[in-house]
């Protein structure tokens, strides 16, 4: 059996499903063919797009099948004109044993098989004036209990406040289309999400990001993993958490609604992307410029470990290893105690770019 022949395991698409009061709203029967069917298609694009963009390297498919349930497709270009080393991969994992991480956060789902799908993407490119990118879009379900998530954020090495700019206004305006403070919540929540306790440091400029967006219309749930805090307590609250209070719920939000939100989000990937490579690929750099970058990865790769729950989630459901690893750059380093030169370009990376800034009214 390949990875998408009929699959004689995984429950039916038209099982009944049950509704709660938390989802308010159940997604439709052909819920799960319907997003699969976008993961696949998005994912094509976009490796499309970027081979591109890249002008030399394309993308070796690697299909795979899990033993308990499903399978997916890396796809990995290395050594391009642009890029050293990227993946776009899709999965789809079904099963009857929920992981712990779900279960900490939606008891409700206890005893319901469930499904899971998602597209995402790190790219490292070459050249140290090119950020570094990484993408994500998921859907779960498991009998009353369904939501999407996911985010884009960017990892400049040595940043152009112009691109930085860029990227959040197309984001931005992927997100208003739907609803006014989604780019507002979502930007708070992806500067939260992307940072590094230990580093006390974001890991880059951000994007957006989130995460359990059902019906309930709450844009930031009490329940987030890693929040320890009540929403509604100005003591404890993070900024994106305040942020959502203050907006309140988000009426009549359908699963159609929170669909169309997140292809939007997924199609604003290339325009938000890919003109700033165009803009920095053939600017010329040196070993010092190199070292450097590689001496960032390192916190890439500290936050994939440590912290990342999509990680952790496919490490849980027995995923398929070389793809969970596949975000981790093919070249790193690590310097004890580094400091950067005052007044450097390094120095300003630190002193602006990796902490939470207003990009969308930003001034250099």
């Amino acid at each position: 059996m390949t990875a998408f022949s009929p699959r004689p395991t995984e429950p039916k698409f038209s099982e009944p499903k049950f509704s709660t009061g938390r989802t308010g709203s159940l997604p439709p029967a052909d819920s799960r063919e319907r997003v699969s069917s976008w993961m696949k298609s998005f994912q094509d694009r976009v490796c499309q797009g970027l081979e591109a963009t890249d002008g030399l390297g394309t993308f070796k498919q690697d299909a795979w099948e899990r033993p308990e349930g499903g399978g997916g497709r890396s796809r990995v270009m290395r050594d391009g004109n642009v890029f050293e080393q990227g993946g776009v991969n899709f999965s789809e994992v079904w099963g009857k044993d929920l992981p712990p991480s779900i279960l900490a956060q939606r008891p409700e789902a206890a005893g319901h098989s469930f499904y899971a799908t998602g597209t995402s993407m790190v790219l490292h490119p070459k050249n140290p004036y090119i950020p570094t990118v990484h993408l994500n879009y998921r859907y779960f379900e498991a009998g009353p209990v369904w939501w999407f998530g996911g985010g884009i954020d960017l990892t400049p090495y040595y940043p152009f406040d112009e691109d930085v700019v860029h990227f959040h206004k197309t984001l931005k305006q992927a997100c208003d289309r739907h609803d006014p403070e989604y780019y507002n919540t979502f930007k708070l929540w992806c500067d939260e999400y992307f940072y590094l306790k230990h580093r006390n440091e974001t890991r880059g400029v951000g994007g957006i990001f989130f995460d359990y967006q059902d019906p309930s219309g709450v844009l930031y749930p009490i329940s987030y993993p890693g929040s320890q805090m009540d929403a509604f307590d100005p003591k404890t609250a993070t900024p994106a958490a305040k942020h959502s209070v203050k907006v309140g719920k988000v009426p009549d939000r359908s699963w159609e609604d929170i669909f169309s939100f997140s292809q939007s989000c997924g199609s604003a990937f290339l325009p938000a992307y890919t003109p700033i490579v165009e803009k920095r690929k053939n600017l010329e750099y040196g070993e010092r410029e190199r070292n450097f970058q590689l001496y960032r990865r390192g916190r890439y790769v500290e936050f994939n470990l440590v912290y990342d729950r999509g990680t952790i989630f496919g490490l849980q459901t027995n995923g398929r290893t070389e793809s969970i690893l596949m975000s981790l750059p093919p070249l790193v380093r690590w310097e004890y105690d580094y400091q950067p030169e005052p007044g450097s370009p390094e120095a300003r990376l630190y002193d602006i770019f990796l902490k939470p800034q207003d990009w969308i009214n930003w001034k250099a």
